[in-house]
């Protein structure tokens, strides 16, 4: 009879230890059934003593206090986390090797010595950081392009005094220039004059002459052939300060510069058309053809091919780019014409519109690496009146632009007839265009 509990068998060794029967095999015939093993309860982590209301925390054994943050250390025991003697092994919260998990996710590492971090701060404020960008570099702009034109205006050369000119025309609503272009080889080596076929002659001669008038109404240029008839008024001389009397002499337009230069020039001009001129301004071969290599060339229509040895031109027809050399053939061209300087004069209002167009834009305006060599490349040629500023020079060339565009009119000066081989003007015509030039009215004169 069993006298085990529950029904328990087993032998006895020889010390009278049960031998329950594990790790040998069944005595009986047949094979022993399932045993039931006792119940093995795990052994709970200790748990931290009670603390008593105003009693400080007291961290459980093997954590640091709160203070003292566990960086690196892996995270201690939570509630429902598997833990081996007091130690959480982290895999649940998949933060093996991490700092212990707060609300927001793993808190972050303290900053301090050797270890880089800081708390998250907001996001950048990427339009406020466009603006302020986009004011430093607008301010940078307008200061350089200040400073180009303070500087472009100590270099131009204000050699005309207009003070000197007498008996002058009554003021009109417009604003009128005098454009000049001389044949002054000033500062051009040998090699130079050869390549742009100037020839040597001393001194300097006027090649090209116009009225340009800014109006509301609309712009003209008006062409002023060299070879037109004009008589030479009273008038005091630029360097002597002599007063020169009237001779009744008539000679061609070109004869007055070269007599007394650009007062005794205006003073003629004045004289035979009747209109004040307000400001003049002119500029040598060399500064001519410098600008426009300092512009990248001028694009001109030419409708008609044409050849010149003298001036050295030689051109197809069609839309081309003109450098600084065939610039200065272009507009110097007249024994390959049947109509000889009236032609000219045309083709130099094209040019000169043209290169207005082309230079008077806001990407070379208001762009200092643009604008700085072109004012650098003709400032050294250039010579204008003591009262004309940059500001004056900058409404000439919007004014030429004008006319290119459509928004005036270019002519030539009206001529009726010839007197010894100089063009005469129509004095009729010529009336009429000084009249509505001086009222601000719009012009219906044409010229040839």
């Amino acid at each position: 009879m069993n006298d085990w509990p529950e029904g328990w068998s087993g032998d006895r060794d020889e010390r009278g230890r049960r031998d329950d029967g594990y790790g040998r095999g069944s005595a009986g015939a047949q094979p022993e059934g399932p045993q039931r093993m006792r119940h093995v309860q795990r052994q709970q982590p200790p748990q931290p003593p009670q603390r008593r209301p105003g009693q400080p925390a007291v961290p459980p054994p093997g954590r640091p206090p709160a203070d003292r943050p566990a960086y690196g250390v892996p995270a201690q025991q939570t509630p429902g986390h598997d833990t081996y003697g007091g130690y959480d092994s982290g895999y649940n919260t998949g933060q093996v090797y991490g700092a212990p998990a707060g609300p927001g996710g793993p808190a972050q590492p303290p900053s301090g010595p050797g270890r880089p971090g800081r708390a998250p701060g907001p996001a950048p404020d990427w339009r406020k950081r466009i603006k302020v960008g986009s004011i430093v570099l607008v301010s940078a702009l307008v200061v350089t392009t200040v400073s180009t034109y303070f500087w472009a205006d100590s270099k131009v050369r204000r050699e005309v005094d207009l003070s000197k000119v007498i008996e002058r025309p009554k003021e009109g609503d417009c604003t009128t220039y005098l454009i000049v272009g001389s044949d002054s080889r000033e500062g051009m080596s040998d090699e130079e004059k050869k390549k742009l076929h100037t020839g040597s002659a001393e001194g300097k001669r006027t090649d090209s002459m116009m009225i340009l008038a800014k109006c509301s109404s609309g712009n003209t240029m008006i062409s002023l052939p060299r070879d037109s008839d004009v008589e030479i008024p009273s008038f005091v001389g630029s360097q002597s300060g002599k007063k020169f009397p009237a001779q009744g002499r008539r000679v061609k337009l070109n004869a007055a510069y070269a007599e007394d230069g650009p007062e005794l020039l205006v003073r003629t001009v004045e004289h035979n058309t009747g209109l004040r001129i307000d400001h003049y301004a002119e500029i040598g071969f060399a500064g001519f053809a410098n600008i426009v290599d300092a512009l990248g060339g001028v694009e001109l229509d030419i409708e008609e091919a044409f050849k010149d040895e003298k001036s050295g031109a030689d051109f197809k027809a069609g839309k081309q780019t003109l450098n600084g050399e065939q610039s200065l053939a272009f507009v110097r061209t007249r024994y390959a014409f049947a109509d000889s300087d009236l032609q000219r004069t045309k083709n130099q209002q094209k040019f000169l519109s043209a290169l207005a167009s082309q230079a008077a834009t806001p990407s070379t305006v208001l762009n200092p690496f643009d604008l700085y060599p072109l004012l650098g490349a003709g400032l050294d040629t250039l010579v204008v009146d003591k009262d004309m500023g940059m500001y004056d020079m900058g409404q000439m060339f919007f004014a030429m632009k004008g006319v290119n565009g459509g928004d005036g009119v270019s002519m030539n000066m009206p001529i009726s007839g010839q007197r010894g081989g100089n063009l005469v003007w129509d004095k009729a015509k010529v009336q009429q265009l000084v009249k509505e030039i001086q009222n601000d009215e719009k012009v219906t004169v044409r010229g040839n």
